[in-house]
């Protein structure tokens, strides 16, 4: 029975996901389906989080919108994620970068990896 899950889940894996870690800033274009549209919609910020593997890995991205934080949660798997952009790697000492939930303004940046 297990031989069947992996199989099925293996075949799910997507292989274009560039390698990404917590701190990075990335850039997630999401397919948004809109009655019979469909479009392409952009969501920029800092990976906060990365969890899971295999086909039930998820990652968070965090941005600032008008003042108010955001952060959304995306399966690295899914097939409603039409790119997936690393636009700077960050130097972080953490795995979960909850701290930067309580954190404003120039408290708030990450150092760049050369």
């Amino acid at each position: 029975m297990s031989n069947i899950i992996t199989e099925i889940t293996k075949e799910q894996l997507r292989t274009d996901v560039p390698s990404f870690r917590p701190g990075d800033t990335v850039r997630v274009h999401v397919k948004v389906v809109e009655g019979t549209r469909e479009r392409i919609q952009l969501f920029e910020g800092v990976v906060i989080k990365r969890r899971g593997g295999g086909i039930s890995e998820t990652f968070t991205v965090r941005k600032i919108s008008s003042g108010v934080g955001v952060e959304r949660t995306f399966p690295v798997h899914t097939p409603k994620i039409a790119k997936l952009e690393v636009l700077r790697k960050g130097k972080v000492r953490r795995a979960k970068l909850y701290y930067l939930r309580n954190l404003r303004g120039k408290a708030a940046r990450i150092k760049e990896i050369r």
